[in-house]
Formats: structure tokens, C-alpha cells, sequence
């Protein structure tokens, strides 16, 4: 019996057959053992390109089918797919002395990363270098515990929302889910509008914010999706802002 959700974390010099399954004798990757678990991949650009592609299909349907000669197999693939990357070769970011690569090399060595896999990435951090004040710093601040217990709470309202459905949770949804649960009051239509112009985001991407902005609204026990959730989403797909190493 499983009592513990899988969390998968392959080297980076993993072959695509690895990662996505198999082989003479089938046998499932690392993608489909990280199914309803965490898939973790640690320095992003430096997987090759080939393995970083087969990717896409199973981000976006949960399922991966190999077909080969002798056979025809599929593999349920549905993880939350977790990756971290530096902002170039040398870990630095136009750190003043410390950068030792020019904003061209910078962008260079992110372009191994697609766009379209970017585009299945629900959400883009920049973690900024921490200060040491900041790390000796202990002052009280919100604990693992209250967040989970407003993760937990934000899942109820999910699966009560979708209990007379097959969908579990808001990533889930197709076309049909976002419109009866996303709807968007004027304010919210127009910054996503002038956020999708100024960005050339896609449509997968703004089918996205709308998923982020909805689980942001059940964080807090919100009804109906508000222009902040939006922004915020919007925030969070710092990779589709051009020019943003600069």
C-alpha cells in the first residue's frame, strides 16, 4: 500500500527513455512514477533539449502513450512538475562583479528551454538573492502550519466544487470548467487583456492565470475571482516578460 505521494527527482543527465518510459521490455519512467506526486527537476537548461520536450505531452494530458513497433502502451503521467534554474551559466544575475555573463549569454543559456514548455508552467518565480540581515532576521512570520491549513481548506472547496464531476482540483479544468468558474468582472477582463497584448502570451498561457487566479480566490474563501488574484497570476509568468534579465 502507497501511504506517501512520490517525489521524483532525476540528474540531469537523464535519457528521454528514462524519463519518459520504455524500452525492449516497457517499463514506465520517471514521469509516471511521479504520477499524483512531485516531479523535481533541480538546474532546468542543463537537461537536453530532446528530454525536456517529451515533457510537454504529459503536462498536458496527464497521460504518456509510447508507441513503438512491438507495442503501444499508456502511462498515466498526472504530477505537479516542479523545476529550478539558475539565471545563467555561473549562478549569477546581473550581479555587478559577481555576473560574469553578459545579458546576451544570459539569454542564450535560458533559450534551452522552450517556449512551449514554458507555457505549461503554471507559474515563473525570480527568487532574488536573500541579504544577510534578512537571514539572521527571526521575526515571527507566517508558519508551514497556517499555510497548510489554508491549502487544505482551498482543496475542500475544490473537491466540493467538483464532486459531481471526474476533476479533483482547478488544473484540471478544460474550456467548459473556466467558463462557469472564472468568470471575470470588468476590471479583471482588462488587465488580462492589456497583460496578454503587452506579453504575446498564448492561449494556453492565459487559460493558465485564469486556473492560478481561481486557486488564489480559494486561498482566500472568495467567491468570485477579483482584479488583485489576476494581477497577481499574471505576476507569475515572469519568463513571458520580454527583456525581463534586464
Amino acid at each position: 500500500m502507497v501511504k506517501q505521494r512520490p517525489f521524483r527527482a532525476p540528474h540531469h543527465t537523464i535519457s528521454d527513455v528514462a524519463l519518459v518510459g520504455g524500452g525492449s521490455y516497457p517499463q514506465p519512467g520517471e514521469i509516471s512514477l511521479a504520477h499524483n506526486g512531485v516531479l523535481f527537476l533541480d538546474e532546468l537548461p542543463e537537461f537536453k533539449r530532446s528530454v525536456l520536450e517529451v515533457l510537454r505531452q504529459p503536462l498536458e494530458d496527464r497521460a504518456v502513450t509510447l508507441s513503438r513497433a512491438k507495442y503501444t502502451i499508456t502511462y498515466p503521467a498526472s504530477f505537479m512538475f516542479v523545476a529550478s534554474m539558475n539565471p545563467s551559466p555561473s549562478g549569477f544575475f546581473n550581479e555587478g562583479k559577481a555576473a560574469r555573463h553578459s545579458a546576451f549569454e544570459m539569454e542564450r543559456y535560458l533559450s534551452r528551454i522552450s517556449g512551449p514548455l514554458l507555457d505549461r508552467i503554471d507559474m515563473h518565480i525570480e527568487v532574488n538573492p536573500v541579504a544577510f540581515t534578512k537571514i539572521i532576521d527571526h521575526k515571527d512570520t507566517t508558519s508551514s502550519a497556517e499555510i497548510r491549513q489554508r491549502v487544505v481548506a482551498a482543496r475542500h472547496l475544490q473537491t466540493k466544487r467538483f464532486s459531481h464531476t471526474s476533476l479533483h482540483y482547478n488544473a484540471q479544468m478544460g474550456p467548459r470548467q473556466l467558463r462557469k468558474y472564472c468568470k471575470l468582472d470588468e476590471a479583471s477582463k482588462k488587465l488580462l487583456e492589456k497583460a496578454m497584448d503587452k506579453l504575446g502570451l498564448s492561449a494556453r498561457a492565459y487559460d493558465r492565470i485564469l486556473k492560478v487566479a481561481r486557486t488564489m480566490a480559494d486561498l482566500e474563501a472568495l467567491e468570485s475571482i477579483q482584479s488583485t488574484h489576476i494581477a497577481e497570476a499574471i505576476q507569475y509568468r515572469s519568463l513571458d516578460r520580454e527583456g525581463w534579465l534586464g
